[in-house]
């Protein structure tokens, strides 16, 4: 609409409220990510991006507050065309949130610095606010089935946590998503889940022992996620929401209905997809690694095609695809190690993904994954780079 600038201040905003929602709110793009359409958008705009796993980003500084080695970090990593990071928004294991329960303000001022320092140097931020499964009902000392009650201390803990972070950033750039967790999805339903129950390390302030009340169910776990989306779009109407889930394992379908590992179809492994990203997380969330048996979900046989299939399915579902982790260890040796990643990047160029993270950027206790712009695994970060620059970043 043209304006006519003879009119008077009162007449100009009559005119600007006679615009269209739509048209006004284009006027000034939203900050971070967003979905429009099944498009992820970023400055208005479709983007496709590869960002970087820096999971100690704020671990490291909870452990030892001087600890400022992400101001370096994230420079170097903007310098060097990656455009986001995902990370550990939070503790690890229950002792690691004891700054959070004793002090919220310096808590926060830690994580402010954080903030800032991303948005300095215009490089994207995805907090996962609670990474590892475990801790939040023990810190709660409340068992993990009570993942599954929203009157629970545990899932009252995981709506005021994500409150506080929501309100506190949600007006600042550097943000472009919230993400619940790492991998919940793997741990729920197993057939044998007493084997794989979390430790109890009592002097992290875990529980002395674990039972089968500590067995992840999908229900317990689609719960949590319930109840922090919900609270996510109470106070942020338009970033991306994610899960954090893997893959769903191969088996996933049977482990649910039929307790076995009875391999899943393609339609079932398509359910279990959708099931575990379900509304109003609004990306699809997986991790995918090489297998050394190809024994990949959906009959895939190589992990290219894998990759292709849940694109397919992403597209179908009008959720764009988030490859939240990937990469290729040391163990592979230098050559076949470069092959392999180099091969993860072009399927995602080739497949133009809209959003994807390397695993893992400085995190010097994953030697066999760690990346950093001095060790031998450096040129993985250039790859990176070209790779942004031939998705195009933004159409």
């Amino acid at each position: 609409m043209k304006v006519n600038f003879k009119y008077g201040p009162v007449m100009l905003l009559f005119l600007l409220a006679a615009l269209p929602a739509r048209a006004q709110q284009h006027s000034q793009a939203l900050p971070g990510l967003s979905v429009r359409d099944g498009v992820l958008v970023l400055n208005d705009k479709p983007y496709r991006g590869i960002g970087a796993n820096y999971y100690s980003l704020f671990c490291r500084t909870l452990q030892d507050t001087s600890d400022k080695s992400y101001q370096k970090g994230l420079r170097r990593l903007a310098r060097a065309g990656i455009p986001f990071v995902r990370f550990s928004c939070g503790g690890f294991w229950p002792i690691n949130w004891d700054l959070y329960l004793r002090d919220k303000q310096t808590y926060f001022r830690l994580l402010d610095d954080v903030v800032q320092t991303a948005e300095n140097h215009e490089i994207g931020l995805i907090p996962s606010l609670f990474w590892y499964l475990p801790a939040v009902p023990d810190i709660m000392h409340e068992r993990m089935d009570r993942l599954g009650d929203p009157n629970s201390k545990t899932a009252a803990f995981i709506r005021r946590y994500t409150e506080e972070v929501v309100t506190r950033y949600r007006n600042t750039p550097a943000i472009w998503g919230w993400e619940f967790g790492n991998e919940y999805n793997l741990r729920a339903d197993l057939p044998n889940a007493k084997e794989h129950r979390p430790p109890a390390i009592p002097r992290f302030k875990t529980p002395r022992e674990r039972t089968e009340r500590d067995d992840l169910s999908s229900r317990h776990m689609l719960a949590a996620f319930a109840e922090f989306a919900r609270t996510v779009r109470i106070y942020d109407k338009h970033r991306i929401i994610i899960t954090g889930n893997s893959i769903p394992r191969p088996s996933a379908y049977h482990n649910t209905h039929e307790n076995n590992w009875t391999l899943d179809t393609k339609e079932q492994f398509a359910r279990i997809l959708r099931r575990d990203n379900p509304d109003p997380f609004d990306v699809i969330s997986v991790h995918v690694y090489p297998v050394k048996n190809h024994r990949y979900a959906a009959g895939a046989k190589t992990l290219e095609s894998l990759i292709r299939t849940v694109q397919t399915y992403s597209l179908q579902a009008r959720k764009p695809l988030f490859i939240g982790e990937f990469g290729a260890s040391a163990e592979l040796g230098k050559e076949k190690e470069r092959a392999a990643f180099t091969k993860l990047i072009s399927a995602i160029v080739e497949n133009r993904i809209p959003l994807s993270a390397f695993w893992v950027f400085d995190l010097s206790k994953q030697q066999d994954w760690n990346v950093t712009f001095a060790n031998d695994r450096a040129y993985m970060l250039t790859i990176v780079a070209e790779a942004n620059v031939r998705l195009g970043a933004t159409d």
